[in-house]
């Protein structure tokens, strides 16, 4: 064999083996990592501690990620404070009352129908008809929670926070009249208390919009008695047109502290 060829055989034979080499290497690699997982695996389903501490970390970056390219805060458990409910998961009264609301005072249906549940909860616990209390509240503030009268009533069934600040104590302070739920449960007491003091709810009305010392109400309680009759037309299904809604109180109130009723015998 002449030198040249030699020299051929013995490149052929340095390549295949630095191929093997790198076979083997290559392939005890992978070996290595499919064991390195494996044995991963089972540490982290011994140690679920572990693995929540890799999840946590993992969100973490994840969420990081997502601030950087979009340049917001992820907050995930933001859905939790929204008042807003499917109007589809209401029993059908519900849900038709909370869509005519919606319409009428161009309020999304979601926190309508959130709303509109609680009121028939509140009203279930305070023995007023649930109508009426989304009635008070569409009278008063359109069903904005953040309306403010001059005089200082706050939100949707404008409860004069400053008098009834006491009523507020278990919810965290004032500045829960703000919050919706929290401002109907309180109004909602004034208001069974106006109308046990007054004797009747067309009486109740006048105490609850701060006309107690006044001859009338200015028309007050029959806004709120003629959307009331409104939505019992809604609720039983009859097709009630949609009227502009009125502006709120009509009367400056006096404010009046209501004393607590005697409990029940």
């Amino acid at each position: 064999m002449t030198a040249l060829g030699k020299l051929a055989r013995g490149v052929q034979t340095f390549v295949g083996d630095v191929a093997q080499g790198l076979f083997e290497i290559t392939h005890n690699g992978f070996a290595v990592v499919g064991l390195a997982v494996v044995f991963s695996m089972l540490t982290l389903l011994a140690r679920p501690d572990l693995r929540q501490a890799g999840e946590s970390q993992l969100m973490t970056w994840l969420h990081a990620r997502q601030s950087q390219s979009l340049g917001l805060v992820p907050e995930l458990d933001a859905i939790d404070r929204a008042t807003a409910l499917n109007p589809k998961d209401l029993p059908k009264q519900q849900a038709a009352v909370a869509y005519w609301l919606s319409k009428k005072y161009r309020v999304a249906p979601e926190p309508l129908s959130a709303l509109v549940a609680e009121a028939y909860e509140v009203g279930e616990r305070t023995r007023i008809d649930p109508l009426l209390l989304l009635s008070v509240m569409a009278i008063e503030s359109s069903f904005n929670p953040f309306a403010q009268s001059p005089v200082g009533a706050q939100g949707l069934m404008q409860v004069m926070t400053g008098i009834h600040s006491d009523k507020y104590e278990n919810f965290g302070g004032k500045l829960a009249a703000f919050d919706p739920v929290t401002n109907l449960r309180v109004g909602a007491k004034v208001l069974q208390e106006c109308i046990q003091r007054a004797g009747s709810v067309e009486a109740g009305l006048k105490f609850y919009v701060g006309a107690a010392l006044h001859p009338d109400d200015g028309g007050y309680g029959g806004k709120v008695l003629a959307e009331y009759g409104r939505l019992k037309d809604v609720a039983t299904g009859r097709a009630v047109p949609l009227i502009t809604p009125q502006p709120l109180r009509t009367v400056d109130p006096v404010p009046v502290k209501l004393e607590e009723p005697a409990p029940a015998v």
